[in-house]
């Protein structure tokens, strides 16, 4: 075979597997495209489309209605108000609180697996579960919250009855319900870390809190960004909490909406399918906003050092 022949082989050998690259890619690519691509695009143009028939699949024309509509009402204003709240008291706590527990479950003590089990059962357990038993430790007259306050003086709280104390109510569920992955991810990222670090803190005679603040904390400090990136955008998706908590209501007078619920209460009670998906993409903007403000902060502490 001459030059040019061998040319040609390796070209058509290049191809073929490039092709053969992009075909395995394929599936993937066509999963993507329908279920993921397609509704977010949709419903952003869904979002701008006046009087969306569904039935019909028409609309009276485009603009930014749906929006002014939505940031007017105020369920709305009050759903948004409390899903922030909710995402700057759970974020924030639970990843502090998860910091300390992976700490303690990654040292090297005897039957620790046992607790390590029992911090990771809730994550392998129904959330619709897991609520109901909180509805009944949040009972006022004989839940074991309130019994263990009353040892204390606190006169009975109704945490389920009482619209003061429901976003409380809601958040400590959350912040409990958010612990195990955080835990494990935190974890992860604790394994990761040279231990000959500690070993010549160690030998300087540093003390465990000194070395707590002064390693582990710096050391994970990416992996505690990530995991406060995730939980960011998993607490704004906050709704299934909500359905055995409150017997599938909003709050005990329906003060507690969340952006969710709102969608799902737009779309499936009013029927106002571009006021759903307004709300769609106003919490979507709200997420990237607190997502890049995160990424801002980390590149920051980088540039200073702390990271």
């Amino acid at each position: 075979m001459d030059e040019s022949g061998i040319l040609k082989s390796l070209r058509r050998r290049r191809i073929f597997e490039a092709g053969e690259f992009w075909l395995y890619l394929l599936p993937l690519l066509v999963f993507s495209a329908v279920f993921i691509l397609y509704p977010i695009v949709n419903v952003f143009a869904l979002s701008f489309m006046k009087n969306y028939n569904a039935l019909r699949g028409s609309f009276d024309g485009l603009g930014f209605e749906n929006y002014a509509k939505v940031i007017s009402d105020e369920k709305f204003r009050s759903a948004l108000r409390n899903t922030v709240l909710y995402v700057l008291w759970v974020v924030p706590v639970s990843t502090a609180i998860s910091v300390i527990l992976a700490t303690l479950l990654n040292t090297k003590l005897r039957g620790i697996a046992v607790f390590q089990t029992a911090f990771f059962m809730p994550l392998v357990t129904s959330v619709t579960a897991v609520g109901l038993i909180w509805r009944f430790m949040y009972n006022q007259h004989y839940g074991v919250i309130n019994f263990v306050l009353s040892k204390f003086g606190v006169e009975k709280i109704g945490w389920l009855t009482d619209a003061k104390w429901s976003l409380p109510a809601l958040v400590i569920f959350g912040i409990w319900n958010i612990l195990p992955f955080t835990i494990i991810l935190l974890i992860s990222g604790l394994q990761n870390i040279n231990p000959l670090y500690y070993t010549a803190a160690k030998v300087d005679g540093a003390r465990s809190i000194r070395i707590f603040l002064r390693i582990t904390v710096p050391l994970l400090s990416p992996t505690i960004f990530l995991v406060s990136i995730i939980n960011t955008i998993s607490c704004f998706k906050v709704f299934s909490e909500l359905y055995p908590l409150f017997n599938a209501k909003p709050g005990p007078y329906y003060n507690l909406y969340t952006v969710v619920y709102y969608i799902r209460y737009a779309m499936m009670e009013k029927r106002r399918y571009g006021y759903a998906a307004a709300a769609a993409v106003i919490m979507f903007l709200c997420v990237m906003i607190f997502t890049f403000l995160q990424l801002f902060v980390r590149k920051r502490m980088r540039r200073k050092g702390l990271d």
